[in-house]
């Protein structure tokens, strides 16, 4: 893999908004310092935090258009969710502009807003880096903040509630890769605190 960053940096700032930019470069790098602490490959960390909103700014219309070039087809939870679509996107697009195989990368961009169960360290690392960048500033970003860099599974395991909650209080649609994430963390916090589990 060809770690060429002045390709993908001019692309991004070609083609995101400033804001979008910036977060892109805050992702990157919070990815990395999570990469760091918690032993991964800290350039693949980076690269999977510069690219992950690749296709964020992009119109419906576009988006639309590129789902069927690339022969995508949403589920109806993700149709429902525009807010989905730009990483269903991001991972197919970086493999047909940047020529990126890594299957690791590929799924972290892939699952970066939903989480999923079972998730790699990337992952994870991505998934949190772009909860608490530190363009970020909802409410309850400090509280996350507090997990993670003390323990990467529960960290994750704070960001998928608190976004089940969320979008709970809004009344949207959860799609199940957010839930199965949240179920598989819970069930291995469980094991390890020797809780009993129904079988």
């Amino acid at each position: 893999m060809e770690n060429n960053y002045d390709v993908y940096l001019n692309y991004l700032q070609k083609n995101l908004d400033k804001k979008r930019f910036y977060h892109s470069i805050n992702v990157a790098k919070e990815s990395y310092k999570l990469a760091e602490k918690y032993g991964y490959n800290k350039d693949k960390a980076y690269l999977s935090g510069l690219l992950h909103d690749v296709c964020k700014n992009e119109s419906e219309e576009k988006m639309l258009k590129m789902f069927k070039e690339f022969g995508i087809i949403l589920d109806d939870i993700q149709k429902s969710q525009y807010k989905l679509w730009h990483a269903v996107l991001g991972a197919r697009f970086i493999q047909q502009e940047f020529s990126i195989e890594d299957k690791e990368i590929i799924d972290a961009i892939r699952y970066h807003t939903t989480g999923r169960a079972n998730m790699t360290k990337l992952d994870k690392i991505l998934y949190l880096a772009d909860f608490i960048s530190a363009d970020r500033d909802f409410d309850g970003v400090d509280y996350l903040r507090e997990f993670a860099y003390f323990n990467l599974d529960t960290a994750v395991f704070e960001c998928l509630k608190f976004s089940i909650n969320e979008l709970c209080s809004m009344s949207k649609p959860i799609h199940t890769d957010t839930l199965d994430g949240y179920n598989h963390l819970l069930i291995k916090k469980m094991r390890l605190n020797n809780c009993t589990l129904l079988l």
